[in-house]
């Protein structure tokens, strides 16, 4: 399915929170420092264009979480800021369908295509990019829109944020979302003007 501003594509920003600025405590490596530059360019175009756009907030349940409510990390980064007219999800799990009214919002609004970026993209990203193509959305993920963290392996083995970045990538792309850019979102958006 090809992504067409007609279809009034929904932009979902997902945890773009300051929290993650705090790359020893997430593990240690980032890949993508340019993911929330790419992610305001395509907030910036969705506002531009008056297409809808959800935020999405995590809210830990653990008081001690850099992105539990009183923490600071749980603010918004300044470059994707909701302006106040923006509905923000607020979710405490890993999908942003779960515990929230996002899909009744989506629903309401006869919205069937979803563009996804946000932070990070092997867990609350890819959840929610596989529940929005379970539960049928035409959903496209913004590969360069997103970012994560090295993980542990089982053992004591270190995967690189890069490899997992690309393997979360490769196991959604034509089997929950197409992967795109961002300036082949903006491309195609601007084409079906």
């Amino acid at each position: 399915m090809p992504l067409t501003q007609k279809s009034s594509p929904a932009l979902l920003l997902i945890d773009i929170q300051q929290a993650f600025d705090d790359v020893a405590y997430w593990g240690g490596e980032r890949n993508n420092p340019d993911a929330e530059r790419n992610a305001a360019e395509l907030l910036a175009y969705w506002r531009a264009n008056q297409l809808p756009v959800f935020h999405v907030q995590h809210s830990s349940t653990n008081p001690s979480s850099r992105l539990a409510p009183g923490q600071p990390g749980h603010d918004f980064k300044d470059e994707v800021r909701p302006l106040p007219d923006e509905p923000v999800i607020g979710k405490n799990v890993n999908s942003a369908f779960i515990g929230t009214d996002l899909k009744e919002r989506l629903d309401a609004q006869h919205l069937t295509t979803l563009v996804i970026a946000g932070l990070t993209t092997d867990h609350c990203v890819s959840t929610t990019t596989r529940m929005a193509g379970n539960l049928g959305f035409d959903t496209f993920l913004v590969a360069d829109a997103c970012a994560t963290f090295a993980r542990k392996g089982v053992g004591t083995e270190v995967f690189s944020a890069e490899l997992i970045h690309q393997t979360a990538l490769a196991s959604l792309n034509e089997e929950f979302a197409t992967v795109l850019t961002t300036a082949g979102v903006i491309e195609q958006l601007a084409k079906t003007k």
